[in-house]
């Protein structure tokens, strides 16, 4: 099991302290680093800026919104960063909701988000392997464009940058069943958002028959203290974020993953207590238990044994998210 280093959303000026992460990350021999964004920064800028500060750890976007970009500008996006790097790039994409798709980037959401989905990376994966121009009868993302409102003049077109990787790895973070099953047949790798060694259950249907060399790498949130329910505030903020406000109250994501984990009352009271503006209660009211089981957190002897239930298993990469450089150098041990 490789690891790597999930750094998330950048924050305001230039972050020193993420930077520090990802080179102690690259000199302790983790794999990857990862960035993401929602809807404040974009994932690509600050990977950038950490390719230019490193170099042999791998770069990647955990994840990317497809919302936010054509398949072909993402596809652009992709190239460009993989050959400043020198083939390092990973790309990881995701659909999000419909409260973002349409409060942030002013689109409608999908109404068949397995198509959409499918189109974008078919998009992607013609751009990257510049054999033809790009060309798609797609129902979200028709190469060239000719609906009712088009010029009539669109043409299909091959990227004037000769891609450095035709298999530079695309990624998928999905979470409904139909979703990841359709990740394994279209994508190099998936990212869970929730990981639970104690209900691989969950997903064994949907990843029956991976194909080989096929990545699965959730995130973990890690941390070496002494206090264990200390060390799972942040995991439990995280979750009630995004149970609670990561989606609407008829339709979140998120809410139903948990829902599927086994915690579907309390997943329905943390969207109540969100949504009612109760934030701090809706983040106490996630159970610990959960938020244990999703994350590595405590003394290091307690690390060490949980550990060996994530290596027990299908996941290939183990993404985490650490506040310092200690936890970093104790994983690395460990694993």
């Amino acid at each position: 099991m490789r690891l790597g280093l999930a750094l998330g959303y950048w924050g305001r000026g230039p972050d020193a302290a993420q930077l520090e992460l990802a080179r102690a990350a690259e000199d302790l021999g983790y794999a990857s680093v990862w960035t993401s964004e929602a809807w404040g920064s974009d994932a690509f800028t600050p990977l950038t800026w950490i390719a230019a500060h490193t170099s042999r750890i791998r770069l990647g976007t955990a994840i990317a919104q497809m919302a936010a970009r054509t398949p072909t500008a993402t596809a652009m996006h992709a190239l460009t960063l993989d050959h400043l790097s020198g083939g390092r790039m990973m790309l990881g994409l995701g659909l999000s909701g419909p409260q973002v798709v349409e409060g942030w980037y002013g689109r409608p959401f999908p109404a068949s988000p397995l198509t959409a989905t499918r189109e974008y990376v078919d998009v992607i994966r013609q751009v990257l392997r510049r054999e033809a121009p790009v060309e798609l009868d797609g129902r979200f993302h028709p190469h060239p464009y000719r609906g009712p409102d088009a010029t009539g003049l669109g043409k299909a077109l091959k990227p004037i940058t000769h891609p450095l990787r035709a298999s530079l790895p695309v990624l998928l973070g999905a979470e409904g069943p139909k979703n990841i099953a359709q990740t394994t047949r279209i994508a190099d790798g998936w990212l869970p958002l929730y990981w639970s060694p104690q209900r691989t259950d969950v997903y064994e249907a949907a990843l029956t028959g991976l194909p080989e060399g096929f990545m699965v790498a959730p995130m973990a949130r890690a941390r070496v203290c002494d206090d264990v329910a200390e060390g799972l505030l942040p995991v439990k903020a995280m979750l009630g974020f995004y149970i609670g406000g990561m989606g609407a109250a008829a339709r979140n994501f998120h809410a139903d993953l948990m829902a599927r984990m086994g915690y579907e009352e309390e997943a329905h009271r943390i969207q109540r207590l969100f949504l009612q503006g109760r934030k701090e209660e809706a983040v106490m009211a996630v159970p610990d238990a959960f938020a244990d089981e999703i994350s590595l957190v405590g003394p290091r002897e307690r690390i060490a044994e949980r550990l060996e239930a994530w290596r027990a298993g299908p996941v290939t990469d183990l993404l985490v998210t650490a506040p310092d450089p200690d936890t970093l150098r104790v994983l690395a041990e460990l694993n």
